[in-house]
C-alpha cells in the first residue's frame, strides 16, 4: 500500500515541475499576459457597468463593449502618441544628421556665460575649445548613430512577434473581463490558506494594482501632457517629444520631470531668457510638480502607499530587469511585497 505522505509529496513535486514547465512556455508572452491581467483589472468596473445595462444575460455583448472602450480609452492614444513621437525622433534625427543643429556652439555659448569655476571645471574634462566639444559630440553622435541602426534593425526583426503579442493581450483581455470572476475563485479555491487570509490577500491585491497604475500612469500622462503644453508654450523645439520623456520619468520619484524642464530653465537663465527661465521653473515646481501631491493621493489611498525610495528603487530594478514593462511591474511587485508582509504582520500578533 503507498503511503499517504509519500503520495502527496510525489504529486506535489510533479505539481511543481508541471507549473514551472507552463510558466517557462508562456514566458515569452509575459508582457502581454501581465498587461491583460492588469487592464482587466482596472477595467472590471466597467464590465460590470454593462452587465447591468444588459441583464447579465449578454457577457459576449458586455465583453466586447468592454474591450472597445479599453482599446478607444488606452490603446489608442498611445498608438497615435508613439507614431508622432516616431516622426519627432526622426526628424530630430535627420536635423543631427543635416548638421542643422549645432550642439557644439550652444554648448560653448553655454560654458562662456558659466561663471569661473565651472568654466575651469569644464576646462579639465576638455570642453574648453570648440574643437574639444565638437570631437566628443561626433564620437557621441557615432556611438548614438550605431544605436539607432542597431535598434531599427531589431525592430524591424521583432515586428512579428509585436504585433503577435498585442494580440495576444487583447485575446486574454478578452477573456479575463468575461471569465475573470470564476478564474479568480478557481484560484482562491486551490491556495491553502484560511477563507479570511485569501479575501484579505485577494482584496490587498486588487487595490494595490488599481492603485498602483491608476496612480503612477495618470500621474504621468497628466505631467507629461502639461509638460509638453507648457514646452509649446514657451516655444520649446520639439515639445512633444519632451513631454513624453517627461511622462516617463515621472515615474521616478523625486528626480522625474525635473530632469528635463531643470537644465533648460538653467540654460534659458544662462543665455539671458530670464522670463523663460522664470515662467518655466514657476509651471515646473507649482504646477507639474504639484500634480504628484495633488492627484496621486486622490488615486492612492494610505493602506496601499508605498514610500518613495521604494518606488525609486523598484522602478529601476523593473526597468533592468523587465525593460519599458518594469515601470509599472516593479512599483507594483514592491507594493505587493510591502502589504503581503504587513498581512504577515497583522496575523502573527
Amino acid at each position: 500500500m503507498i503511503n499517504p505522505r509519500f503520495e502527496y509529496r510525489v504529486f506535489l513535486f510533479l505539481l511543481v515541475l508541471v507549473s514551472l514547465a507552463f510558466a517557462w512556455i508562456i514566458l515569452p508572452f509575459y508582457g502581454a499576459i501581465f498587461w491583460a491581467i492588469a487592464l482587466a483589472i482596472l477595467f472590471h468596473p466597467v464590465q460590470l457597468y454593462f452587465q447591468r445595462r444588459f441583464g447579465g444575460s449578454h457577457p459576449n455583448l458586455s465583453t466586447s463593449l468592454t474591450l472597445l472602450v479599453c482599446v478607444i480609452v488606452a490603446v489608442l492614444p498611445i498608438t497615435i502618441i508613439s507614431i508622432l513621437l516616431i516622426q519627432e525622433g526622426a526628424a530630430l534625427y535627420t536635423q543631427l544628421e543635416a548638421g542643422e543643429i549645432d550642439f557644439a556652439g550652444l554648448l560653448e555659448d553655454f560654458r562662456n556665460r558659466l561663471p569661473e569655476p565651472l568654466q575651469q571645471l569644464m576646462e579639465r574634462f576638455g570642453l574648453d575649445s570648440r574643437r574639444g566639444l565638437r570631437d566628443r559630440i561626433a564620437s557621441a553622435a557615432m556611438q548614438g548613430s550605431q544605436f539607432l541602426a542597431t535598434q531599427a534593425f531589431n525592430l524591424g526583426q521583432n515586428a512579428f512577434e509585436f504585433v503577435l503579442g498585442f494580440f495576444v493581450m487583447l485575446y486574454l483581455l478578452f477573456f479575463f473581463l468575461r471569465d475573470g470572476t470564476v478564474l479568480v475563485a478557481q484560484i482562491r479555491e486551490s491556495i491553502p490558506l484560511s477563507e479570511m487570509k485569501k479575501t484579505r490577500l485577494f482584496q490587498r491585491f486588487t487595490c494595490v494594482v488599481q492603485a498602483t497604475i491608476k496612480g503612477s500612469i495618470v500621474v504621468a500622462v497628466i505631467q507629461g501632457a502639461l509638460g509638453g503644453a507648457i514646452f509649446a508654450v514657451l516655444d520649446i523645439p520639439r515639445a512633444l517629444l519632451w513631454g513624453v520623456a517627461m511622462a516617463f520619468l515621472s515615474f521616478l520619484p523625486a528626480l522625474g520631470t525635473g530632469l528635463i524642464w531643470g537644465p533648460v530653465a538653467v540654460y534659458f537663465l544662462l543665455s539671458g531668457a530670464i522670463l523663460k527661465s522664470v515662467l518655466l521653473t514657476a509651471a515646473g515646481i507649482f504646477v507639474i510638480g504639484l500634480v504628484d501631491n495633488i492627484v496621486r493621493p486622490i488615486l492612492v489611498s494610505k493602506d496601499t502607499r508605498i514610500p518613495d525610495y521604494l518606488v525609486l528603487v523598484s522602478t529601476l530594478g523593473g526597468l533592468a530587469l523587465f525593460g519599458l514593462n518594469g515601470f509599472v511591474i516593479g512599483p507594483v511587485i514592491a507594493a505587493l511585497f510591502v502589504s503581503t508582509w504587513n498581512l504577515f504582520s497583522y496575523q502573527t500578533r
